[in-house]
């Protein structure tokens, strides 16, 4: 059975957001203090007003005095929540549900992530114990099956292939060059990008997302509070999220074309939102492009294009921030960096100025100030081809 929805039920009135990147001088309690003050701030709410926490770390801490210790909360409900890379979200969709609940008033999904200090890259760490069967290969190395899988199917060459995965890697850098926040803020030339070195099969440095420090965090209330908070509140109209079997590597009819779990919970995110046209619905969307290949599938899987043109898409500037829908307009993990627990949140965060209409003029999407477009999606993708967990939001600037 799938889930009912809470569809209008919850708002978010505040958020904040750090800077990512290499903060080897800044504390996990530093970035968790200042994304939680600036979300207060932006909500018009002191720390008293918030009734619990959910706090998403995958690495950072280990209970709830990660963020009650720095916050010095006065024993209130503190929630520590992992999901791999989908961790952010998962601390979001927790939160509101509580509030959806009628359990908490107010509340706040916050998380955090300081890999700098972790000497871990992404992922890639100590294993839990296991029956053997999982992959022990790095998530460059797995990532990277997508890139000849989708080549191979839809019959691209192999320099067609790198012009495609070239042209997603310079677009989000591109965009992130526009960003203040974003870990990488520099345009890099696609010829740079075609000739960086490999890391793992045809992925190159400027395929892969940055190692980050940094944090976000929501403030949440319940819709029929948020004009008490905020003018101009997102209202929740989707929360899904997918976990899978897990057997994309043992399965035999599994081409790595595709992320299963993506496409299940783009669908239950679809129904709960009232949406039968996400390309022409959806005024802009944070994906989880971890790698270059996997932007490239998630454009298919989410229904942004159909299945073998996505790379077409891609190539024409569809996905652009002048184009017919503009895909991680902050730089997305590519640019604006990856610290796991925190990512989630801060494509919300994207999503919270571009509906909003306060992004930098810059890089301020036409397609909400223009064509009065209202709805954002947020995804956000844990795991690997073949054996994940995914994650996709839906927020609008107007109830209905």
């Amino acid at each position: 059975m799938s889930s009912h929805g809470i569809r209008d039920k919850v708002a978010i009135v505040g958020m904040g957001c750090t800077q990512f990147g290499e903060h080897w001088d800044r504390s996990v309690d530093d970035m968790l203090t200042d994304a939680a003050h600036d979300a207060y701030a932006s909500a018009g709410v002191t720390q008293d007003d918030i009734d619990a926490f959910w706090l998403g770390t995958m690495g950072s801490g280990v209970s709830g005095l990660t963020l009650s210790k720095p916050l010095q909360l006065d024993y209130k409900p503190v929630t520590r929540l992992e999901n791999m890379c989908a961790t952010g979200s998962e601390a979001f969709r927790n939160a509101a549900y509580a509030v959806a609940s009628g359990a908490y008033d107010m509340v706040m999904a916050i998380g955090v992530e300081k890999l700098k200090d972790s000497g871990y890259s992404g992922l890639t760490g100590a294993r839990p114990p296991s029956d053997g069967t999982d992959s022990t290969i790095t998530a460059p190395a797995t990532f990277s099956l997508l890139a000849p899988a989708y080549a191979h199917k839809y019959g691209l060459d192999e320099d067609t292939m790198k012009e495609v995965l070239t042209r997603i890697a310079w677009k989000n850098h591109r965009n992130g060059s526009l960003n203040p926040r974003a870990q990488f803020r520099k345009e890099v030339a696609k010829e740079t990008i075609a000739g960086s070195p490999l890391i793992a099969g045809p992925l190159g440095i400027f395929d892969c997302s940055g190692v980050s420090d940094g944090s976000a965090a929501a403030v949440l209330v319940r819709a029929e509070d948020a004009h008490k908070y905020c003018d101009n509140p997102l209202y929740i109209k989707a929360l899904s999220f997918a976990s899978g079997p897990a057997t994309g590597a043992l399965d035999s009819t599994y081409d790595y074309t595709t992320f299963r779990e993506v496409v299940a919970s783009a669908t239950e995110a679809y129904k709960q939102a009232g949406i039968t046209d996400p390309r022409s619905q959806i005024a802009m969307a944070e994906v989880h492009d971890c790698f270059t290949p996997t932007e490239l599938v998630l454009m298919e899987d989410l229904g942004f294009a159909e299945r073998g043109l996505g790379w077409k898409e891609a190539m024409a500037g569809t996905f652009d921030l002048d184009g017919d829908l503009p895909v991680n307009p902050d730089g997305g993990l590519k640019s604006f960096g990856h610290p796991i627990g925190a990512s989630g949140l801060r494509m919300l965060f994207e999503c919270w100025l571009q509906l909003r209409g306060q992004a930098p003029p810059e890089r301020q999407i036409p397609s909400v100030t223009e064509q009065g477009k209202t709805l954002g999606l947020t995804h956000n993708l844990g795991g690997q081809p073949g054996a994940a967990v995914s994650f996709v939001s839906v927020v609008g600037s107007e109830l209905g």
